[in-house]
Protein backbone atom coordinates (compact mmCIF):
# COMPACT_ATOMS: atom_id res chain seq x y z
CA UNK A 1 0.00 0.00 0.00
CA UNK A 2 1.50 3.56 -0.63
CA UNK A 3 2.51 5.70 1.78
CA UNK A 4 0.15 8.47 0.76
CA UNK A 5 -2.77 6.39 1.70
CA UNK A 6 -2.20 6.36 5.50
CA UNK A 7 -2.80 8.36 8.00
CA UNK A 8 -0.16 10.14 9.66
CA UNK A 9 -0.35 10.08 13.54
CA UNK A 10 1.73 10.53 16.46
CA UNK A 11 -0.24 8.87 18.93
CA UNK A 12 -1.09 12.17 20.90
CA UNK A 13 -4.11 12.67 19.02
CA UNK A 14 -6.05 9.35 20.25
CA UNK A 15 -8.71 10.92 21.70
CA UNK A 16 -9.63 13.63 18.54
CA UNK A 17 -12.83 14.79 20.04
CA UNK A 18 -13.02 15.72 23.50
CA UNK A 19 -16.00 15.35 25.73
CA UNK A 20 -18.17 18.96 26.42
CA UNK A 21 -18.58 19.57 30.25
CA UNK A 22 -21.40 18.20 31.11
CA UNK A 23 -24.62 19.60 31.11
CA UNK A 24 -27.71 18.88 33.05
CA UNK A 25 -29.78 16.55 30.73
CA UNK A 26 -32.51 18.23 28.89
CA UNK A 27 -30.38 21.58 30.49
CA UNK A 28 -29.88 24.72 28.72
CA UNK A 29 -26.24 26.07 28.43
CA UNK A 30 -26.85 29.79 30.02
CA UNK A 31 -23.91 32.03 29.32
CA UNK A 32 -23.86 35.84 29.83
CA UNK A 33 -23.90 38.25 26.80
CA UNK A 34 -20.47 39.38 27.74
CA UNK A 35 -18.66 35.21 28.01
CA UNK A 36 -20.97 35.00 24.77
CA UNK A 37 -18.75 37.60 23.03
CA UNK A 38 -15.82 36.41 24.95
CA UNK A 39 -16.03 32.93 23.15
CA UNK A 40 -16.97 34.08 19.70
CA UNK A 41 -14.00 36.52 19.66
CA UNK A 42 -12.02 33.53 20.75
CA UNK A 43 -13.31 31.24 17.81
CA UNK A 44 -12.93 34.12 15.19
CA UNK A 45 -9.17 34.93 16.48
CA UNK A 46 -8.41 30.76 15.65
CA UNK A 47 -10.79 31.04 12.21
CA UNK A 48 -9.16 34.15 10.89
CA UNK A 49 -5.76 34.28 12.76
CA UNK A 50 -4.37 31.53 14.39
CA UNK A 51 -5.14 28.69 11.57
CA UNK A 52 -4.20 30.61 8.89
CA UNK A 53 -0.62 30.81 10.44
CA UNK A 54 -0.03 27.54 11.23
CA UNK A 55 -1.34 25.87 8.04
CA UNK A 56 1.05 28.64 6.50
CA UNK A 57 4.05 27.18 8.29
CA UNK A 58 3.28 23.70 8.02
CA UNK A 59 2.93 24.35 4.20
CA UNK A 60 6.29 25.94 4.32
CA UNK A 61 7.77 22.77 6.38
CA UNK A 62 6.38 20.27 4.53
CA UNK A 63 8.12 21.80 0.83
CA UNK A 64 11.76 21.48 3.05
CA UNK A 65 11.95 17.49 2.58
CA UNK A 66 11.81 14.79 5.16
CA UNK A 67 9.04 15.50 7.54
CA UNK A 68 9.53 12.82 9.86
CA UNK A 69 12.42 14.95 11.00
CA UNK A 70 10.95 17.97 10.52
CA UNK A 71 10.32 19.74 13.88
CA UNK A 72 8.25 22.69 12.58
CA UNK A 73 6.67 20.27 10.41
CA UNK A 74 5.34 17.89 13.43
CA UNK A 75 4.69 21.06 15.91
CA UNK A 76 2.56 22.41 13.27
CA UNK A 77 0.56 19.63 12.65
CA UNK A 78 0.38 19.06 16.36
CA UNK A 79 -0.72 22.78 16.91
CA UNK A 80 -3.72 22.17 13.92
CA UNK A 81 -5.45 19.34 15.57
CA UNK A 82 -5.38 21.45 18.68
CA UNK A 83 -6.56 24.18 17.14
CA UNK A 84 -9.61 22.28 14.90
CA UNK A 85 -10.60 20.50 17.93
CA UNK A 86 -10.70 24.18 19.60
CA UNK A 87 -12.39 25.26 17.01
CA UNK A 88 -15.28 22.37 17.02
CA UNK A 89 -15.73 22.62 20.57
CA UNK A 90 -16.03 26.30 20.68
CA UNK A 91 -19.03 26.02 17.49
CA UNK A 92 -20.95 23.24 19.12
CA UNK A 93 -20.96 25.32 22.27
CA UNK A 94 -21.97 28.62 20.71
CA UNK A 95 -24.66 26.72 18.74
CA UNK A 96 -25.96 25.42 22.26
CA UNK A 97 -25.73 28.60 23.98
CA UNK A 98 -28.26 30.43 25.45
CA UNK A 99 -27.51 33.93 26.23
CA UNK A 100 -28.96 35.22 29.61
CA UNK A 101 -28.51 39.02 30.70
CA UNK A 102 -28.36 39.23 34.16
CA UNK A 103 -29.28 42.75 34.66
CA UNK A 104 -32.82 42.13 34.01
CA UNK A 105 -32.92 40.93 37.33
CA UNK A 106 -31.66 44.48 38.77
CA UNK A 107 -32.61 45.13 41.66
CA UNK A 108 -34.04 41.84 42.39
CA UNK A 109 -33.39 40.24 45.43
CA UNK A 110 -34.43 36.83 44.73
CA UNK A 111 -31.31 34.87 42.88
CA UNK A 112 -31.15 33.78 39.20
CA UNK A 113 -28.71 33.17 37.04
CA UNK A 114 -25.64 35.77 37.27
CA UNK A 115 -26.47 36.96 40.52
CA UNK A 116 -23.85 37.90 42.69
CA UNK A 117 -24.52 36.49 46.04
CA UNK A 118 -23.12 36.85 49.81
CA UNK A 119 -23.80 34.36 52.11
CA UNK A 120 -22.35 33.04 55.54
CA UNK A 121 -21.70 29.71 56.47
CA UNK A 122 -22.42 28.02 60.28
CA UNK A 123 -18.77 29.65 61.13
CA UNK A 124 -20.14 32.79 60.07
CA UNK A 125 -17.37 33.04 57.35
CA UNK A 126 -18.62 35.74 54.32
CA UNK A 127 -18.61 34.43 51.12
CA UNK A 128 -19.47 36.10 47.89
CA UNK A 129 -19.99 34.08 44.38
CA UNK A 130 -21.34 34.93 40.51
CA UNK A 131 -23.26 32.43 38.84
CA UNK A 132 -22.04 32.38 35.72
CA UNK A 133 -21.98 30.11 32.61
CA UNK A 134 -19.88 26.92 32.98
CA UNK A 135 -17.94 27.89 29.53
CA UNK A 136 -17.05 31.55 31.20
CA UNK A 137 -16.59 30.38 35.04
CA UNK A 138 -13.21 31.93 36.63
CA UNK A 139 -12.84 30.51 40.20
CA UNK A 140 -10.02 32.77 40.84
CA UNK A 141 -12.45 35.53 40.35
CA UNK A 142 -15.45 34.17 42.75
CA UNK A 143 -17.30 33.00 39.81
CA UNK A 144 -19.52 29.82 39.91
CA UNK A 145 -20.90 27.54 37.22
CA UNK A 146 -24.96 27.19 37.56
CA UNK A 147 -25.12 23.55 37.93
CA UNK A 148 -22.51 23.65 40.57
CA UNK A 149 -23.78 22.37 44.36
CA UNK A 150 -23.19 25.87 45.59
CA UNK A 151 -25.11 27.63 42.88
CA UNK A 152 -28.47 24.83 42.84
CA UNK A 153 -28.23 25.17 45.96
CA UNK A 154 -28.26 29.03 45.76
CA UNK A 155 -30.88 29.02 43.08
CA UNK A 156 -34.45 30.90 43.80
CA UNK A 157 -33.62 31.50 47.49
CA UNK A 158 -33.97 35.23 48.86
CA UNK A 159 -32.10 37.59 51.30
CA UNK A 160 -32.54 36.14 54.49
CA UNK A 161 -32.94 32.03 53.66
CA UNK A 162 -31.72 29.93 55.40
CA UNK A 163 -30.29 26.50 53.05
CA UNK A 164 -28.93 23.26 53.40
CA UNK A 165 -25.76 22.71 51.44
CA UNK A 166 -24.39 19.17 50.80
CA UNK A 167 -20.96 19.18 51.01
CA UNK A 168 -18.54 15.94 50.82
CA UNK A 169 -18.30 16.59 54.39
CA UNK A 170 -22.02 16.65 55.18
CA UNK A 171 -24.83 19.17 54.71
CA UNK A 172 -24.07 22.79 55.97
CA UNK A 173 -26.48 25.61 56.64
CA UNK A 174 -25.46 28.68 54.56
CA UNK A 175 -27.53 31.99 55.15
CA UNK A 176 -27.80 34.03 51.93
CA UNK A 177 -27.24 37.78 53.38
CA UNK A 178 -27.26 39.74 50.27
CA UNK A 179 -28.38 39.74 46.35
CA UNK A 180 -27.16 41.75 43.99
CA UNK A 181 -26.79 42.05 40.05
CA UNK A 182 -25.36 44.43 37.20
CA UNK A 183 -26.81 47.85 36.46
CA UNK A 184 -28.52 47.14 33.03
CA UNK A 185 -25.87 48.33 29.98
CA UNK A 186 -22.66 47.49 32.92
CA UNK A 187 -20.90 44.36 32.13
CA UNK A 188 -21.11 41.69 34.83
CA UNK A 189 -18.51 41.92 37.29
Amino acid sequence: MSKAFTRESDGDDEDDEIALPPLPHGGKNYITPQGYARLRGELLTLIDDERPKVVETVHWAAKNGDRSENGDYLYGKKRLREIDRRIRFLTRRLEIAEVTDPSAHHGGKQIFFGARVTYADEEGEERRVTIKGIDEVDNGQGEVSWISPIARTLLRARVGDVLQLPTPLGVKEIEVLEVDYPAPGTPAA
